[in-house]
């Protein structure tokens, strides 16, 4: 058996606690360094994902942008060819003479005059197919013997409404077998247009229908007296449509394909430029197309096109056509060069990790010996610190005149100055760590703990202004509680900032009683010169007053409508008292030196500081909502919300009141003036406002005491 060290005792020495603890200190290091470099590796692996599929969206915004376009154009020119034939068959010769026709083929003795008809008829459809297109193309170097006629494969048809030809141009295919059934097996009064198929030339072809109405008359119903049918050669329109201008891609292609009876069939060219020539089943493991049909308007990079190979693929359905758009390009130009990036990416963050993990390792084992003694002296240096951190904010909160104290999720004290403590009624010591309801009692620490609690739910500050009576003596307090996170992100305790207001709500509301007396006195002056409009300007003031809280205008908006209303007739003492009580008729002069004096209240009053733009109020207080008012130009939401309320409630008193000239309008009356002038002299709001008020608030009521 071993000696025991100097200053061990022999217990110490046993084998078991010796192992123990020494795979403890081994064990516990290596599993924190294992999730160490999982949780590295598992980063990595996040971060090449994220990158691979920021990669892949910006590919799918690209691709949906082509295939947004190329189908775009496509449908357009589908609506196209349908409203050139839309335009045809609104022509109103053609509505007429189709008619005729219909009703005199019956006649054997209108032959001539039918025929004369349909020549009429067939020049027109051969005038508008060479010019939409619809014309029988040029063979070129056809193989058809010259002596035999070569069958027609497009052109415009006039069908009547049994089925018979009408008209027709020249080139024009038979109207037989499947394009018969086809006609007959639509809806009547239907634009249709037919899928593509391959003519008698084995070159794409379509078939258009729209509708002939009868030519309309005065009173009576538009009804179908036939269709006309339009057969055109599409190859050499519809496909260069297919192709992006400007697309610098090798593989980027859009392809048109039709989805039906679980085929897939290919309606562009192939590599050998045949159209229609390719048909798969559409169950074809992960082929492009059918995804692009059973899912247009996906995305996905892990399709393979007919050849097989692997493509991105993005699709678009028709609603006029069973067609899809598939726009695709191959995966590795899109991707691959991104692919390379992203496996290179993965070995350096992979070896950048194994790196990490071994240097960690090696400095743990190099520094395990003097890890201990380094702790407890970093330890010492933050327990240094933070005291003296506490020390400091200590010292800066107790030099402030507000109580500042911090409460935790719990409600108990973590901090408090000295004006915390002198509130408290116990030193600061003694506070921290006890629930404020300890310390203030239930009923006064109601308020903080409410308030602290709302704070961390809403996790940003909240502001409270709460009064009090103590002893006879009011107490103005405003306190702020800030949200304080933790770590974590999580609001977990709140600090609490109390300031006594007092003085500063007291002289505010002296000032304001102060204000009002003033409002009172000019109010009394003024009415004891114009008997005729005693009280106005307090009825307007009151109107003014309820129609603002019925808009919700903030308190000061209210407060100042209220004002400019008790204010509105100020100018008044300017006017000579025999003009006011004139009850002749006034001079231009007079009425002018009236009308103006809302002006000469504003510059009376320009020069005393109110709260709100009672100044501003007034002298937009005759602006019209159309800019017809004063001043000038002025005109809707430019003028001043309390400008408008006021200007509503000046008419509306005025038209109830009793004037030297008339009697007092009634309020049914007077609100139906105002409605009238709504969008005009007045803003509607403000008028709705106004009729809600004396319909639902007792408004009406109010006024006739």
């Amino acid at each position: 058996m071993a000696e025991p060290m100097p200053g061990e005792s022999l217990t110490a020495t046993n084998p078991e606690e010796t192992g123990s603890r020494f795979d403890l200190r081994v064990i516990f290091p290596a599993i924190i360094l294992v999730l160490l470099a999982i949780i590295g590796l598992v980063a990595v692996s996040y971060f090449v994902a994220q990158e691979r599929e920021r990669e892949e969206t910006q590919w799918q915004l690209r691709m949906g942008i082509v295939a947004d376009s190329r189908f775009t154009d496509i449908d357009r020119w589908l609506n196209r060819q349908l409203d050139e034939l839309t335009g045809l068959a609104k022509n109103e010769s053609l509505q007429i003479y189709t008619d005729q026709i219909n009703e005199l083929s019956a006649d054997t003795t209108q032959t001539d005059q039918v025929e004369a008809l349909r020549d009429y008829l067939r020049n027109l459809l051969t005038v508008t197919a060479d010019r939409t297109g619809f014309a029988m193309p040029a063979t070129g170097g056809s193989d058809v013997p010259a002596n035999v006629s070569e069958t027609g494969v497009a052109g415009l048809m006039i069908i009547d409404d049994q089925g018979n030809v009408v008209a027709a141009s020249p080139g024009a295919p038979p109207f037989t077998g499947e394009l018969q059934a086809f006609v007959s097996g639509q809806t009547q009064g239907q634009r249709v247009i037919g899928d593509m198929r391959l003519n008698s030339r084995g070159v794409p072809s379509m078939a258009f229908v729209v509708p002939i109405l009868a030519a309309q008359t005065e009173g009576a119903q538009a009804t179908q007296i036939g269709i006309i049918l339009g057969i055109k050669e599409v190859g050499p329109e519809i496909f260069p449509l297919l192709k992006q201008p400007g697309d610098a891609s090798a593989t980027a292609k859009s392809i048109l394909v039709r989805f039906k009876d679980g085929k897939i069939t290919y309606l562009s060219p192939d590599e050998s430029g045949k159209p229609m020539a390719v048909e798969l089943d559409a169950d074809t493991p992960d082929l492009d197309t059918a995804f692009a049909a059973q899912k247009p308007g996906a995305f996905a990079t892990d399709k393979r096109n007919a050849a097989g190979d692997r493509v991105l693929v993005t699709g678009r359905a028709f609603t006029l056509v069973p067609w899809v758009l598939a726009h695709t390009i191959d995966y590795d130009e899109a991707l691959g060069a991104a692919e390379a990036r992203f496996r290179n990416l993965t070995i350096y963050l992979f070896l950048a990790v194994a790196l990490v993990f071994v240097i960690i390792i090696a400095v743990w084992r190099h520094g395990s010996s003097r890890r201990a003694s380094q702790a407890a002296h970093l330890f010492q240096n933050m327990a240094n610190k933070f005291e003296s951190q506490k020390n400091l904010l200590q010292l800066v909160t107790d030099s402030q005149p507000t109580q500042i104290f911090i409460l935790d999720d719990k409600d108990r004290y973590q901090f408090a100055n000295s004006q915390a403590s002198k509130a408290a009624g116990i030193p600061t010591t003694e506070m921290i760590g006890k629930p404020i309801a300890n310390v203030l009692g239930p009923q006064a620490a109601k308020r903080y703990i409410t308030l602290s609690h709302e704070a961390i739910e809403l996790k940003h500050e909240v502001s409270n202004v709460a009064r009090s009576d103590e002893g006879g003596k009011v107490k103005v307090v405003q306190s702020e509680h800030i949200p304080l996170k933790d770590p974590s992100g999580t609001p977990k305790s709140v600090l609490t900032v109390e300031r006594d207001i007092t003085d500063v709500v007291t002289e505010r509301e002296r000032r304001a009683r102060i204000l009002n007396q003033l409002v009172k006195t000019l109010v009394d002056v003024v009415d004891k010169r114009d008997p005729f409009a005693a009280q106005h300007s307090s009825r307007v003031a009151k109107v003014a007053r309820s129609v603002a809280k019925e808009m919700g205008l903030t308190e000061v908006e209210t407060e100042t409508a209220d004002i400019a209303g008790n204010l509105l007739n100020l100018g008044k003492i300017l006017i000579p008292e025999d003009v006011l009580s004139k009850t002749g008729q006034l001079t231009d002069a007079e009425r002018d030196m009236i009308k103006n004096s809302i002006q000469t209240s504003a510059v009376l009053l320009q020069g005393i500081e109110f709260d709100g733009p009672v100044v501003l109020t007034l002298r937009q207080a005759q602006a019209n909502w159309d800019g017809s008012g004063q001043p000038a130009g002025l005109s809707g939401d430019n003028i001043v919300v309390t400008a408008r309320v006021i200007a509503v409630a000046n008419a509306f008193i005025g038209m109830i009141s009793d004037r030297a000239f008339r009697q007092a309008l009634s309020i049914d009356d007077a609100i139906e003036n105002l409605m009238k002038g709504s969008g005009k002299a007045f803003d509607r709001r403000v008028v709705a406002a106004l009729v809600n008020y004396l319909d639902n608030r007792g408004g009406r009521a109010e006024l006739e005491k």
